[in-house]
């Protein structure tokens, strides 16, 4: 159980998420101050107990806001768009975390987890990246941890220790890449929602066509380079039982959750007009409600048990949660109040940007993002604190749509090889290595490949708007 501190940090954060829920129906600025009125002493509340990794952030945000209240008479504003900035990020991080609290609790989604490692060789790799999409979709990295956990089990049966080893990386890749491809395109991923609020004039329905070529590029070169670099056993590998279920039998629960939410996304953002990313955090904590409500109650009442796992998981997942919600949101409000204490020195002292060539910027998004996670820089971090610092897409002469496309390749990228994402920490964890070894060693040429055709499509995709 987690500490007081962090379980009453979990609540705060909750009802943090149904304030800005709120905000998004309602411009007014008092509904952002509340949500920060939560979520600052949530935040508070988490430190007590958090690693010292997630603290240097919080000092970070601080020195921030003491620079700007020393150096611009208009700090307040700022600070609070930068606040706000990082409680929608967390808002979004709350309402995925709902529905994957309840999901990872269901049979059948597990038992579509377990069909797709029990696939054989010639297809359990694209089998367990198309899973990794699909169940990252509404699991996010959670996905790597379901899956991994499942493919680390399937693996634990080899008596070969050769085989045993190169079967369990392959299977991890797998799902760490059909992962990362969702980073591209999905808007209930934080790279969407992060890159649609600091590209001025970007929309999701303009950029998803595009942005799934890129999620295609992915894992199709995946897939390509996973069959031509197989390892070579010392002794071939034991015949494995067919599978025999129906794909589309086992895959139904997965498939019909997916189509539930993207539906209800569609349906309310054309209804009321409010931003996808708005609707995705109204939508996803409604259908885990409705999912929890029929669960089996135990005994008590329907509103009672969903009552109950309500509290359960402010008090517990999200306490839990409390280093990745530090993390989240200091990132959202560093890159946030950062940018805006160095556009001005930029001006008057930086390169002009206007001067290189748009196309340029383009491909250099492409391979920054990646590489500033060699560095500990967390893509929202990047992201918030980089783009602002380029001119307008308009004043670039570009589609704010190409921009969307270079920034979340690169973003998917960084979530392959960045030692400082979660995702690349699972799968290091998963398979017993260290986490600049699976980012770096195990993805190091796939980043190459992908980083290279994602470049050519960006410059293509700018040239077709």
């Amino acid at each position: 159980m987690p500490p007081l501190s962090a379980r009453i940090g979990g609540i705060l954060t909750g009802l943090a998420l149904l304030v800005t829920i709120l905000h998004q129906y309602d411009a007014d600025p008092r509904l952002a101050l509340a949500a920060a009125g939560l979520l600052l002493p949530a935040l508070a509340l988490f430190s007590l107990s958090a690693p010292l990794s997630r603290l240097a952030f919080v000092a970070v945000g601080i020195a921030l806001t003491l620079w700007a209240a020393a150096t611009r008479d208009d700090w307040a504003a700022a600070a609070l768009t930068a606040l706000s900035r990082g409680g929608f990020i967390i808002a979004l991080f709350t309402a995925l975390s709902a529905l994957r609290s309840v999901a990872i609790r269901s049979r059948d989604i597990l038992d579509c987890g377990r069909f797709l490692a029990r696939q054989p060789p010639g297809r359990r790799y694209l089998a367990l990246t198309a899973g990794g999409h699909l169940f990252g979709l509404i699991l996010l990295y959670g996905a790597i941890s379901l899956l991994g956990t499942l493919a680390a089990e399937s693996t634990a049966r080899e008596t070969d220790p050769d085989l045993r080893r190169h079967r369990l990386r392959r299977m991890l890749v797998a799902i760490q890449r059909g992962f990362a491809a969702t980073l591209c395109w999905s808007p209930m991923a934080l790279s969407m929602a992060v890159t649609l609020s600091v590209v001025k004039g970007a929309s999701w329905p303009a950029a998803a066509g595009l942005c799934l070529v890129s999620t295609g590029l992915l894992m199709g070169i995946g897939w390509a380079q996973d069959s031509i670099f197989k390892p070579v056993l010392a002794t071939p590998p034991p015949a494995r039982p067919v599978e025999t279920d129906g794909w589309l039998r086992r895959l139904r629960p997965l498939l019909v959750l997916l189509g539930i939410v993207v539906g209800g996304v569609l349906l309310l953002h054309l209804a009321t007009g409010v931003a996808v990313t708005g609707a995705v955090m109204t939508v996803v904590p409604l259908i885990a409600a409705a999912w929890s409500a029929i669960l089996p109650s135990g005994g008590h009442g329907r509103l009672q048990a969903l009552g109950f796992r309500a509290a359960q998981f402010a008090t517990r997942d999200l306490a839990g949660y409390r280093g990745e919600i530090i993390l989240l949101f200091m990132a959202g409000f560093i890159g946030s109040l950062g940018s805006w204490l160095l556009v001005p020195i930029m001006q008057a002292h930086g390169p002009d940007l206007t001067a290189v060539p748009p196309l340029l910027i383009l491909a250099a998004m492409v391979w920054i993002i990646p590489l500033t996670g060699q560095i500990g820089m967390n893509p929202i971090l990047a992201v918030s604190l980089l783009v602002p610092l380029l001119p307008t897409p308009e004043v670039l002469g570009l589609h704010p749509a190409a921009m969307v496309v270079a920034i979340t390749s690169g973003w998917a990228i960084s979530g392959n090889t960045s030692p400082f994402t979660a995702s690349v920490l699972l799968v290091a964890s998963l398979g017993g290595v260290g986490a600049r070894h699976a980012g770096t060693v195990w993805n190091g040429l796939y980043a190459l490949f992908t980083g290279a055709a994602l470049t050519l499509w960006v410059l293509v995709a700018a040239t077709l708007l």
